[in-house]
């Protein structure tokens, strides 16, 4: 009777720690249309106890839309190294944090990944929920290979960017890129230059919004059509991969 007792109290408390466990999610928000949203990802953000966001204006408008209420925490690349350890203590604590950006998913080229990687190495329980990128869709409505590709991002602006696109003439996957309108011809241009004015290309900006629009053919025609009608908003490069 005496090891029933035990044994049923070391279960208990067992479970009690099971049920007490916090969790990061790291949810994926929409980049443009707000219906691009998950349920399960308005589910989450009703639910935890806090929410870290990139930007808590730009959020709070999503948020608002979706009479999500729960309080919010500014968490990007100039703070995170001095808060992630308190929020990993929160989550050990019991809470469950929930983490995003301005649009698409947390660590696609937005903060996310110290965060994540300080739980991972913590023990801490991450669960990522799947959403809105805007890479996938460039890439899929491209035209080109999407069965294999590699995600580039954002190239470097200045030290150490010819060096990567030199390191990518030979590269035979599809390449992704993201670009802001400011560098969009610079870049086109030097893609023109090292990759060949033939190469096929694809670009799309403003993935789920209004104007959203895909322009394709060469490099040589995509530069020509910027050249006339001037860049607006944040595009999607699919560069076809080098022959093999």
């Amino acid at each position: 009777m005496f090891l029933f007792v035990i044994l049923s109290l070391l279960l208990l408390a067992l479970w009690c720690k099971a049920m007490n466990s916090g969790k990061l999610f790291i949810v994926p928000t929409p980049v443009g249309n707000l219906e691009d949203i998950t349920l399960r990802a308005i589910k989450v953000l009703k639910e935890v106890s806090l929410i870290l966001a990139e930007d808590t204006r730009t959020s709070s408008v999503l948020l608002k839309h979706f009479e999500i209420k729960c309080p919010m925490q500014a968490h990007h690349k100039f703070n995170e190294h001095n808060t992630t350890s308190a929020l990993v203590g929160r989550i050990k604590s019991g809470e469950s944090i929930a983490l995003i950006s301005d649009a698409g998913t947390p660590g696609i080229s937005d903060p996310g990944f110290f965060l994540a990687r300080e739980c991972a190495l913590q023990g801490v329980e991450v669960e990522c929920l799947p959403g809105a990128t805007a890479c996938i869709p460039a890439l899929v409505d491209s035209g080109l290979p999407c069965d294999r590709f590699c995600f580039e991002g954002f190239l470097p602006q200045k030290k150490g960017r010819m060096t990567r696109l030199e390191s990518l003439k030979s590269e035979t996957r599809t390449m992704v890129f993201y670009e802001s309108p400011y560098r969009i011809l610079k870049t086109l241009t030097q893609f023109a230059q090292i990759f060949t004015p033939d190469r096929a290309v694809s670009v799309t900006r403003e993935i789920s919004k209004i104007h959203e629009q895909t322009v394709r053919g060469t490099l040589q025609e995509v530069v020509g059509y910027f050249t006339e009608h001037e860049p607006k908003g944040e595009f999607v490069i699919v560069l076809a991969g080098a022959d093999k």
